[in-house]
């Protein structure tokens, strides 16, 4: 599908790409440039890397597509870096978990960039996470602006099915709004139970069974990816965190009052909502 392909940042999500594209044949090079010196040494034993570059507007010249791969933070100044080196028809993308900030600030740049978030990630990071399968029958949300290339965009869905995934589309904003609510609030209070619990006795987390470990994993995440994340994307994390103590209330009032209905009834809206899943 390409004849070279760029990836600023060979984290999980990254060097999982990276895995993959190789695996299914889907380009023939595989650029890759990293911040740090002993990531770039690392990928540089890779069987999925051809080229590794200390500097990412290097690993960018005569690439079709561009793929950052690193923090939200760090994305757009990116993008304002490798801009020189870019040729007129290379496309660009991303892998972060937020993107009305990012698409917007893109548009400032003489670049065709088009956002992509694979809802694909792990609470472990790092390239010796990572799996060639990490991507496979997961979604993958794009976020094409008002004047998107037709043609770019297809390009790009197509390389996201062909690593397996579901690929929907949305406006940056619209995006947004969905991962606050079904990625950022849930790391949230996956985060806050755990600091919550620690402030309880030590020995209590000793007698914990499953249930505990299954609904905090995501709370091993990278804190600084996380604090990060929920910073770029506030407004619409502090309308999911407000729409959820409603529903909090709700149920402490249910088990307040003794309403044994009600609180049966959303105890099995929750059951079917997860069934669902």
């Amino acid at each position: 599908m390409f004849q070279q392909i760029s990836i600023l940042g060979p984290g999980l999500l990254g060097a999982s790409l990276a895995l993959a594209l190789k695996e299914r044949r889907l380009c023939q090079r595989v650029h890759i440039w990293s911040r740090r010196k002993e990531t770039r040494q690392r990928a540089m034993q890779a069987d999925w890397c051809d080229a590794i570059f200390d500097h990412a507007a290097d690993a960018c010249v005569h690439s079709d597509l561009v793929i950052i791969c690193t923090p939200v933070e760090t994305i757009v100044p990116l993008l304002k870096e490798i801009e020189p080196a870019l040729t007129p028809n290379t496309l660009i993308t991303d892998v972060g978990s937020t993107k009305a900030t990012i698409c917007r600030a893109a548009q400032h740049f003489d670049v065709h960039f088009i956002g992509s978030h694979p809802m694909a990630g792990s609470e472990r990071t790092g390239m010796a996470h990572a799996r060639a399968n990490l991507f496979e029958s997961a979604a993958c949300i794009l976020t094409p602006l008002e004047d998107v290339s037709t043609a770019q965009l297809t390009r790009l869905r197509q390389l996201w099915e062909a690593i397996g995934m579901r690929v929907a589309v949305s406006t940056p904003e619209k995006h947004d709004e969905i991962v606050a609510h079904i990625s950022h609030l849930p790391h949230l209070l996956a985060s806050s139970l755990c600091a919550y619990l620690a402030k309880k006795e030590p020995a209590w987390k000793d007698l914990a069974g499953g249930g505990l470990r299954d609904t905090t994993r995501v709370a091993a995440g990278d804190p600084t990816l996380w604090q990060q994340i929920l910073e770029q994307n506030r407004e619409e994390v502090l309308s999911a965190i407000q729409g959820f103590q409603n529903e909090l209330d709700s149920l402490k009032t249910a088990l307040h009052q003794n309403k044994t209905s009600d609180l049966l009834s959303k105890l099995e809206q929750g059951k079917q909502f997860r069934d669902s899943l």
